[in-house]
């Protein structure tokens, strides 16, 4: 009833004009991420300020900080995004219908490809530098990434152990142990900086080639 006391008050969204809360418009959120990611690639993680993230987002200072309370939770979200969307797409090569080396081998040459590239490398160095300072980012980057795909490879394991296909005792040590088998110290020497540039598809052929192997003749059963 107009006039009644029981006129329903406005809402906060409302004299705003329906605008959302501050720090929580995704239109503003990613277009901050998109200017971020560009100028960490252009000029690197050391290198770029805040300052310099906000001029490239095209917005101010208080609006960044207002979004991301430092450049290393910046830094992490740009990962988090890319990260959660590759993790998925490795996940869903684990079709226990096909045979296990197959899969295995694609999983791994998949995992090897996107783990060689630049930004992915950059990201790991990053998050172990600030980790010690920030151990939540840490926790975060490893719980979402490595042990959400052991978890996976340990189901697919799971389901052919329960076929009698393999003979695991323990799969997610089995799955921590290939992931790190098909790496064959290639990864840890792009962290360091020994091998400068992505591997071929030859080498991670090679290479995951040699882990799958060596993981079949431990695990699978005769015949």
């Amino acid at each position: 009833m107009e006039g009644s006391q029981f006129t329903r008050p406005k809402r906060k969204e409302d004299r705003r004009g329906g605008r959302p809360a501050a720090g929580t418009d995704p239109a503003k959120r990613r277009q901050i991420l998109e200017g971020a990611g560009r100028i960490f690639s252009e000029l690197g993680f050391d290198a770029t300020s805040m300052s310099d993230v906000a001029r490239t987002a095209q917005v101010s200072k208080a609006t960044l900080y207002v979004y991301f309370q430092d450049k290393e939770h910046l830094f992490t979200a740009i990962c988090a995004e890319q990260r959660d969307r590759k993790v998925a797409e490795k996940i869903a090569l684990l079709d226990i219908n096909l045979p296990i080396a197959d899969v295995l081998m694609r999983f791994g040459a998949e995992m090897m490809t996107t783990m060689s590239q630049p930004f992915v490398v950059s990201a790991h160095r990053i998050v172990i530098g600030v980790a010690e300072r920030m151990p939540e980012i840490g926790s975060e980057f490893y719980e979402a990434g490595p042990v959400r795909v052991i978890g996976a490879v340990a189901n697919f394991l799971d389901h052919h152990v329960q076929a009698g296909r393999l003979n695991i005792p323990d799969t997610r040590l089995a799955a921590a142990q290939f992931l790190e088998v098909i790496q064959g110290g290639s990864f840890k020497a792009r962290l360091y900086g020994v091998l400068k540039e992505p591997l071929s598809p030859e080498e991670i052929e090679k290479i995951v080639g040699s882990g799958v192997r060596l993981f079949m003749k431990g695990y699978a059963t005769a015949g």
